[in-house]
């Protein structure tokens, strides 16, 4: 790279960014100050892209009238940051930019200081450019200069303080709780810290504030919220990462009616933020009724739900299972390869497919006239039926097969969404779904597991299944979802020691083990713990929709890739011998 002689920025300062000038600044004097983003030479008139955060402004340098500037200026390129002083000029029609905001004018130079080079860029600054992920992670720096990064960030801090704003307008106050806790492992793998003033043991790094939550409504505090980081040791996705961050908050003495509330107004506020109009008030599904009509406990409502025909064509249901008729509009004719495809991957899942409308309508005219009035479906449409292929199995086999077919109707939308174009992405269902099973089944354990969390509160009328039929309790569990995407998970909690133990009993703890687990906890019970409730939402999820992304690394400023590597500053990594003979660790099979 060729050496620049460089300037100080001494006591300079900016009167404006590259994003605020308009044609009413026209004769004005301005400094400004950022990064070249593109430079062209015509000969005596050198123009350059001037670039910060806030925008873009063409500064023009001209040889005719300063010489000694319009020289400075042929030292510069791309990503040199500058500082630029000059006059306010209109570019006039033929020249003005419509596609930027400060199209209009431009700003004539005269003076420059170059106050830092830089080497070539790995990829440029444009929108349009296709970079491998991992040159972008390992350049991440570099990266989040470009522009739709740079919205996708700002738009996350303003919806951190859209957050900060609304619930503080609610009467919630932000309280802090420990990163360093008590390993208490359920669901996830949890991330350790070795303690090294006490050899041997650990801290875990928290899943979610979960209990310290429910200690701040204990103790007093009532609203409690907190935009905090989160951390489990599971596989990564597009929307999942070992560190993420919730929007996180707790109340006393509330129903579900009251969490509602709140976090409607707060989404909506959130979605105002990104320029989105969702339709209000968001409609409520229960667990079953998702399942049934969606087989999705996160659906998409973007696409028609799916209907149980079992009572119209009793002949072609299996073994007492539901059969399910799957309608995706606007399709156009299918061919038979196609047809094929989706049966495919229906059996794949345990389906028997039936796929051929004509036939079916030849075969069961009645049957099939009655499943075209239910599902609305009409000649240019696909309709398909599905049932279980084999035996019924698991402790509530009709979710089996609604599970299997709505993945298949999934499927289908998104194989002939260029037709349709239901799964806009700029069209956002929001819905609750309400009622979770209390318990789910594991089968390689042989027993029940929390489907939320342990601390869940049982539907009051179902109390007494947690004894005779743990696989019909209700949860009083919610979760907020929006275009097959869970954004927030939350329940009202067990806030009676009594309950709570009845709870851990189902899940098959002993009542030493669940001391041992959760004692503290199972204490703060006894000491005038209040009905409490709350949810966590997903702000790196919803930021990743509602800036129109597909994985959560392009809304989190310094992620990981989908091996858990952090490129840019190549972690993790080993340690000294020294540091872990510090810790008493040692590392089995080191060196083989």
């Amino acid at each position: 790279m060729e050496t620049v002689a460089l300037d100080f920025l001494g006591d300079l300062q900016r009167t404006h960014t590259c994003g605020e000038l308009r044609a009413t600044d026209e004769g004005s004097h301005v400094v400004l100050m950022g990064w070249v983003h593109r430079r062209r030479d015509h000969g005596g008139v050198i123009f350059v892209d001037l670039r910060d955060r806030d925008g873009i402004t063409q500064v023009v340098f001209h040889e005719d009238l300063d010489p000694a500037v319009h020289s400075r200026a042929e030292a510069l390129r791309p990503e040199y940051v500058i500082a630029v002083e000059g006059r306010v000029a209109p570019r006039g029609p033929a020249a003005a930019n419509p596609n930027l905001a400060t199209g209009q004018i431009e700003v004539v130079a005269s003076r420059v200081w170059i106050l830092n080079e830089s080497r070539t860029p790995p990829f440029p600054m444009e929108e349009q450019v296709d970079v491998a992920e991992e040159t972008r992670l390992k350049y991440r720096y570099v990266d989040l200069r470009r522009p739709h990064m740079q919205r996708n960030i700002i738009l996350r801090s303003k919806i951190s303080f859209a957050v900060r704003e609304f619930l503080y307008s609610q009467g919630f106050l932000e309280i802090e709780t420990p990163f360093m806790t008590r390993s208490t492992p359920e669901g996830a793998r949890d991330y350790l810290v070795p303690c090294r003033v006490q050899p041997g043991t650990f801290y875990a790094l928290p899943q979610s504030p979960q209990i310290f939550k429910q200690l701040l409504m204990v103790s007093g505090f009532e609203k409690y919220f907190q935009i905090v980081r989160c951390f489990r040791d599971e596989d990564f996705r597009a929307d999942r990462q070992a560190e993420f961050t919730q929007i996180d908050l707790e109340m006393s003495f509330p129903q579900e009616e009251r969490i509602f509330e709140v976090i409607e107004p707060l989404v909506r506020r959130i979605c105002e933020v990104a320029g989105v109009k969702p339709e209000y008030p968001f409609p409520r599904l229960t667990y079953a009724q998702a399942m049934r009509s969606y087989g999705s406990d996160k659906p998409d409502l973007r696409i028609p739900p799916m209907h149980p025909v079992e009572d119209l064509i009793p002949d072609l249901a299996n073994a007492g299972m539901p059969l399910v008729a799957i309608h995706i509009p606007c399709t156009g004719a299918t061919s038979r390869k196609e047809r094929d495809e989706l049966k495919a991957y229906g059996q794949e899942r345990g389906l028997r497919v039936y796929d051929d409308a004509k036939r079916l309508e030849r075969d069961h005219p009645l049957g099939m006239a009655a499943v075209r009035e239910r599902t609305c479906s009409v000649e240019n449409d696909l309709l398909m039926l599905a049932t279980w292929a084999g035996e019924p199995k698991g402790h509530r086999p009709e979710e089996t097969v609604y599970q299997a077919c709505g993945q298949l109707r999934l499927a289908a939308a998104q194989k002939f969404n260029e037709r349709h174009k239901l799964l806009d992405p700029g069209n956002f269902r929001f819905l609750w779904v309400l009622d979770f099973p209390m318990f789910e089944w594991d089968e390689e354990e042989q027993r029940w597991n929390a489907a939320h969390h342990p601390f869940t509160s049982v539907h009051d009328e179902d109390l007494d299944k947690l004894t005779t039929d743990p696989a019909r309790c209700r949860a009083k569990s919610y979760d907020i979802v929006v275009n097959g995407v869970e954004l927030g998970s939350g329940s009202i909690r067990i806030h009676r020691r009594d309950i709570q133990s009845k709870v851990f009993a189902a899940l098959g703890f002993s009542e030493e083990e669940a001391r041992r687990r959760f004692g503290f906890l199972l204490e703060a019970l006894e000491y005038g713990a209040p009905p409490h409730g709350g949810i966590a939402l997903g702000l790196d999820r919803l930021v990743m929709i509602l800036a129109g992304e597909n994985s959560i690394r392009d809304v989190i400023p310094f992620p990981k890739t989908a091996r858990g590597t952090d490129l840019m500053c190549d972690a993790p990594s080993t340690v000294p011998e020294r540091q872990l003979r510090e810790l008493g660790i040692a590392i089995r099979g080191q060196g083989k």
